[in-house]
């Protein structure tokens, strides 16, 4: 057997959630445009499609809004395991755990009846995990920071009660309907690690508050979801326009990572970077007749490195173009992967549920490199001392 590191190119599943075509930099969610999709729907539309397959009628539309706004609250059991956390802890370490106690609550992992699906549970927990991640990561901002959280809004649309959770005024409506293309951008990716790990854990038939909690974990490193706020941390650093090519080159000559740059699936630059990158120039032009310091270098550093990286095939990722317009909106970097996140748990319901029609467990082999027909030899015959 030919030993793949990563796994990578391996098929591990036949999925029709999501598409990629990297050659060409497509993504198509069950055969809808990404593109079409950020620029026409909406996170809760988006998250229909992405779960059922289809864009859903108005009315379908409207009832599972009314199920998301209703299940925005969280009961105060949680809210008091938030409490006892220490402040320090990071909002994606917060959220795998509290995410994770959702099991006592909704503790059922009987998803067969006779052979067939239990749906209700199914579409129940959907809703309820989906509904409070935005809560819970908004409550934390508040809540790590010394103060009480902010109570959701039933009147307010997914990404706008997130804008009102987090700073307590009144969304604003063009940030919103740019949160919500972020969200919707996010919200699924192929077989990438959390959604694999997703797959892994679904297969047990572990609860689902556990399944998304590990694709939590999953998520958190900075190889996956925390490279936006790496990206950020890169651009401050480098300061201005001006700096940028000395410190991209130097990077380069020590064979240091870009963060934001390049992508395992696409050898051009990532459609979602290229939307976000079109819909927050926009937005930050309007607002401002200049662009901020920040995104003058992001785009200075992007020009750079298609130079010196393009006939590589590396180009601008979606952590590129996140994490700046994260920044733009006022948010902690400590929320930028809990945003990823928040947005990604349509995607890993929808493999979930994916996952439980015709399941097997997954049981990959290995190539064992260690020693073989070695003898047991009692421990006073070891010898007493030390290895090196």
């Amino acid at each position: 057997m030919d030993y793949i590191p990563g796994l990578a190119g391996v098929p591990a599943t036949e999925s029709k959630i999501s598409c990629i075509d990297g050659q060409k930099g497509i993504l198509s969610y069950r055969g809808y445009n990404i593109q079409e999709l950020a620029e026409f729907s909406s996170f809760e539309e988006t998250t229909l499609l992405l779960l059922f397959g289809d864009l859903p009628t108005s009315k379908e539309l409207a009832q599972f809004d009314r199920q998301l706004r209703e299940n925005r609250r969280v009961k105060y059991n949680i809210r008091e395991i938030m409490k006892n956390l220490p402040p320090t802890t990071h909002p994606m370490h917060m959220l795998q755990v509290v995410v994770a106690s959702l099991a006592s609550f909704y503790p059922s992992t009987e998803y067969m009846q006779g052979g067939t699906e239990n749906e209700a549970y199914i579409n129940d927990v959907t809703v309820k995990i989906i509904a409070h991640m935005g809560t819970l990561v908004a409550m934390w901002e508040h809540m790590r920071n010394g103060y009480d959280p902010i109570e959701p809004r039933k009147d307010l649309t997914y990404a706008e009660n997130f804008l009102y959770m987090v700073t307590g005024a009144e969304p604003d409506k063009n940030w919103a309907r740019l949160l919500d293309a972020i969200l919707i951008l996010h919200a699924e990716h192929t077989i990438n690690a959390s959604t694999f790990t997703t797959m892994v854990t679904g297969s047990t038939l572990a609860n689902p508050c556990s399944v998304i909690s590990s694709a939590i974990a999953s998520l958190s490193g900075p190889l996956h979801g925390g490279a936006n706020q790496k990206v950020i941390e890169m651009l401050e650093k480098i300061g201005s326009p001006e700096n940028a090519r000395a410190y991209i080159e130097e990077r380069l000559a020590n064979k240091k990572v870009i963060w934001g740059m390049g992508h395992r699936e696409y050898k051009t630059k990532d459609p979602r970077a290229t939307i976000l990158q079109k819909l927050s120039t926009a937005l930050l032009k309007e607002k401002s007749e200049e662009l901020s310091p920040i995104f003058q270098t992001a785009l200075e550093v992007e020009k750079i490195c298609e130079e010196l990286l393009g006939h590589k095939g590396v180009y601008p990722n979606v952590d590129f173009y996140s994490g700046i317009l994260y920044k733009e909106m006022g948010f902690d970097e400590g929320l930028f992967t809990p945003i990823f996140a928040v947005a990604r748990s349509a995607g890993w319901m929808a493999h979930w549920r994916e996952q439980l029609q015709g399941n097997k467990i997954f049981r990959p082999t290995q190539i064992y490199t260690g020693s073989g027909n070695l003898c047991y030899l009692p421990v006073e015959k070891r010898g007493d001392g030390v290895r090196d």
